[in-house]
């Protein structure tokens, strides 16, 4: 930046921003906040060495990256990102257990009130829906997603067998 307004970093460092600053293509001085996040969780030392290892056509990324870790960090200071992540397959998994649960009532209920099917229809009939689950589930099998832990944090009613068998 030179002659102009210092970068974000440093003004936050209080120094004078150097024409080769490897801080002031990605930390602009009208965004300090960004600066700021990633040097309280990353320190200003270590995202300089992790800049200077990068080739130039990565810095761009690899900001992006250290500022999103670096506000999942403030959020959740022990997982960051993981803990998100974690969190939104734990959702998924819990979702695709509901989805398997409600198919085979639907399954249930349809098989109660049409006449009983040849072996042949019965199976062109579980096809879509097995091939639906085998493609979303990654665990393989109905049973396996119905054997799901009890322990996740996602409040479940019980099952009522008269919805199912009656």
């Amino acid at each position: 930046m030179g002659g102009t307004s210092p970068c974000a970093s440093c003004k936050l460092l209080r120094r004078r921003c150097a024409k080769d600053c490897i801080f002031a293509p990605f930390f602009p001085s009208d965004d300090p906040h960004k600066f700021a996040i990633v040097h309280k969780v990353f320190g200003a030392s270590n995202v300089s060495k992790m800049l200077q290892e990068l080739p130039v056509h990565q810095r761009a990324d690899a900001v992006s990256s250290l500022v999103y870790e670096a506000n999942a960090r403030m959020r959740d200071p022990v997982y960051g990102c993981v803990g998100a992540i974690s969190f939104l397959q734990n959702q998924v998994s819990q979702l695709q257990m509901q989805l398997a649960v409600a198919q085979a009532e639907i399954l249930c209920i349809q098989m109660q009130q049409d006449p009983p099917l040849s072996t042949h229809d019965h199976q062109q009939m579980l096809e879509p829906d097995d091939k639906f689950l085998m493609h979303n589930n990654n665990l393989g099998s109905v049973p396996q997603f119905i054997n799901f832990p009890s322990s996740s944090n996602v409040a479940q009613e019980p099952l009522k067998r008269e919805s199912l068998w009656t």
